[in-house]
């Protein structure tokens, strides 16, 4: 019969909906079945061995809780026998969720209220490497998500996020952990490239086995709704930094590989996950994958379609929570690369983010802009990626920009500020949508990535400024860690010294500010931590809490930071 490989995540809910994810050993009949009666159920589809499912759950009532359970259908025996694990019931189905005998409350939906009248909960970090087992020394300190799992866990009608925002590198694909690399050296030979990193959907899939087979992270993502988003290391370090590194990357005999896999994956363990039920019924991908007994070549040739042309497809995605809207922003797959029309978002990207945000002024009370990487950052980094971005493109000759591109590479100069004109473009849309007197109440632009949280908010010249209350709330990791120096480096990037040393390159290279300008409000703040906005009505609450150590091996979540915002 078949078993439950994976899962179940809790991906997108509303009043009514919602969509759970699942991976299954074999192909089978998933199904969702919830005490208060909803349910759903989905065939899975195949894919280079693999068996998922979305199933889309119907029925659910506004503003309450339910627990469910996940049945595999025992007709999905078509490979042989199998220890399948779970309940067999009358019907033929198997109940394979909650696992036989779990330590955790059950897993639950809940649904918004109708009237919109209750607070809106979103939690959001970056940058996790897999926990290791329970028992083993952790070097970077308790995990955050694993943290927030078992406080949830302890108290199950308490409070937790209505919605958990992963803003890239929910997987290492380039620094793998030692029992991977054992993994795959007893699978191929690891002086062969790409060595100790990912080479294929295979090894792939054990990444994401990795990761959320942690059961304190296997239960919050099937009983805490998530939207993901990836960056670079999901992919590769400094994924589509230049469109030398590109060609540079393309010119490898292992990376096209790499990349489709690394695509494939992605679209079936994050993005589909993303996609609202009434999206998923028009979405040509999953069409294509349910349409024939094995998706993978329709999956692959989606994955080289959009390798070959960024504008072939979109990661980026709108979810509406009420009068909250969040966009999630593609700041890796979409950019422009030619040193002459460098450009975060290409042109459609760019024209779709402006139609999601300005869409129905007046009826947003909050925007939020969730993208892996900070719109504003420390000014003398900020400066740095500007005359880097100046350099490279040619602006003082061809041994800078050749020094620039080497500079670039090695310094993880890519952020929005890299990209100048797609800064300045951002900084004024954000400015437009926030000024008027139907404007949200605050716009915040979410972030991760810098292995590092801080509060940061812009100031206009008087009379030209938004009446929205504008922040960069960044927060990372989640965990990870980052090396004494790169810390004194931060801080040092928001002192007076080191804006003035940002001027000073900014000259160099004869670029010009913004017309507006920002300030640290808060951190810098180091250590493995996520980030909670709370929403109701106009008003906006923002705490920041951080795993720590506590005596006999356990770990709590302690606030480091709470202040209103609106």
């Amino acid at each position: 019969m078949a078993r439950l490989r994976l899962g179940p995540l809790l991906r997108y809910v509303d009043g009514s909906t919602a969509t759970v994810w699942v991976e299954t050993d074999r192909p089978c009949a998933a199904e969702v079945r919830c005490a208060d009666g909803a349910r759903g159920s989905a065939r899975t589809f195949r894919i280079a061995g693999h068996h998922y499912a979305l199933i889309p759950v119907t029925g659910l009532t506004p503003g309450t809780e339910t627990a469910y359970e996940v049945r595999l259908d025992a007709t999905g025996d078509v490979d042989g026998a199998g220890d399948a694990g779970g309940t067999g019931d009358a019907d033929g189905t198997r109940t394979v969720w909650p696992l036989p005998g779990s330590r955790f409350p059950a897993s639950t939906i809940r649904t918004p209220a109708e009237d919109g009248a209750d607070a809106l909960r979103v939690t959001f970090g970056s940058c996790r490497w897999a926990a290791p087992p329970s028992g083993e020394h952790d070097p970077v300190g308790p995990d955050a998500l694993d943290t927030l799992a078992a406080r949830i866990a302890a108290d199950p009608d308490g409070e937790r996020p209505d919605v958990l925002l992963l803003l890239g590198d929910q997987v290492y694909a380039d620094e793998t952990s030692k029992a991977t690399r054992r993994w795959l050296a007893a699978r191929r030979d690891l002086a062969e490239p790409p060595g100790a990193q990912v080479a294929d959907y295979e090894e792939y899939t054990h990444l994401y086995d990795e990761s959320w087979l942690d059961p304190e992270v296997r239960w919050l993502l099937s009983t805490v709704p998530s939207c993901m988003v990836f960056d670079d290391h999901d992919l590769i370090d400094d994924w589509n930094t230049s469109a030398a590194w590109l060609a540079e990357m393309r010119a490898t005999p292992w990376w096209r590989e790499r990349i489709l896999s690394g695509l494939m994956s992605y679209w079936v363990y994050q993005h589909l996950g993303n996609l609202r039920p009434d999206e998923l019924a028009t979405d040509r991908v999953h069409t294509a994958v349910h349409a024939t007994p094995d998706g993978t070549e329709a999956l692959r040739a989606f994955a080289a379609a959009a390798d070959a042309d960024p504008t072939s497809a979109r990661w980026s995605y709108r979810r509406d929570f009420g009068r909250v809207r969040l966009l999630m922003v593609d700041t890796r797959a979409a950019r422009v690369l030619a040193e002459d029309r460098r450009a975060m978002l290409d042109p459609g990207e760019a024209r779709w983010l402006r139609d999601q945000v300005l869409d129905g002024a007046g009826g947003v009370d909050h925007l939020l802009i969730g993208t892996s990487l900070p719109w504003l950052l420390p000014h003398l980094i900020h400066d740095a990626e500007g005359w880097n971005a100046a350099l490279c493109r040619g602006e003082r000759g061809a041994r800078w920009a050749r020094f620039g591109e080497k500079l670039r590479r090695g310094s993880d100069l890519e952020h929005w500020s890299a990209f100048p004109s797609s800064f300045e473009a951002l900084t004024s849309l954000i400015a437009e949508v926030g000024s008027g007197d139907d404007a949200p109440a605050t716009i915040c632009v979410l972030s991760g990535d810098v292995h590092h949280a801080y509060v940061a908010e812009p100031s206009w010249p008087t009379g030209s400024g938004p009446e929205a209350h504008v922040l960069q709330l960044t927060c990372s990791p989640v965990h990870n860690s980052i090396p004494k120096s790169i810390r004194l480096g931060f801080r040092f990037g928001w002192s007076r010294v080191g804006r003035a040393l940002g001027r000073r390159f900014a000259r160099h290279a004869g670029v010009t500010h913004a017309g507006m300008d920002w300030h640290r409000t808060g951190g810098p703040w180091f250590g493995n931590q996520l980030m909670t906005l709370t929403l109701r009505g106009r008003s906006s609450h923002l705490r920041l809490e951080q795993a720590r150590a506590t005596p006999g091996g356990g770990a709590r979540l302690e606030t480091a930071e709470e202040r209103r915002l609106a």
